[in-house]
């Protein structure tokens, strides 16, 4: 991997959404948690999407969630993955609600579509703890 070309893609750490990258070096998925309605987002916004509240409170999450779509990707579109081809890409549902888009651990289910997965968390190659996703259960 390039560290170079991969930590120019990495979200700067800001006030705003330092609460979730706080959790991922604890290893926990923090989300913004609606303290009127208790609807969870992602990403951090200003504003509760269902009821406009902007009172929130971040809340460790169950870090579980369903794969429900991915890709693999064979072109080397971003230099820092150019040594990485092919990688896994996922589109996750979390059981709380909203959906992320991260890498998927390990090789894929013969039966992928909603199957369960969990965050993991370790440290990237700028030292930066990502959340990632991996497969729960039986999978073959």
């Amino acid at each position: 991997m390039k560290v170079e070309a991969y930590a120019d893609l990495l979200p700067a750490i800001t006030p705003t959404n330092q609460p979730f990258w706080d959790g991922c070096a604890e290893g926990e998925l923090r989300l913004q948690s609606c303290d009127a309605c208790g609807t969870h987002r992602f990403p951090d916004a200003p504003v509760c999407p269902r009821c406009l509240s902007g009172d929130f409170s971040w809340k460790a999450t169950s870090g579980t969630g369903r794969l429900w779509s991915w890709v693999r990707i064979h072109q080397r579109y971003l230099a820092a993955y150019a040594d990485e081809t092919p990688y896994l890409v996922a589109f996750i549902k979390l059981t709380e609600g909203p959906c992320m888009i991260s890498h998927l651990v390990g090789e894929l289910p013969e039966k992928w579509l909603d199957h369960p997965v969990r965050a993991v968390f370790a440290p990237d190659p700028t030292g930066r703890a990502v959340p990632r996703f991996e497969l729960v259960g039986e999978h073959r």
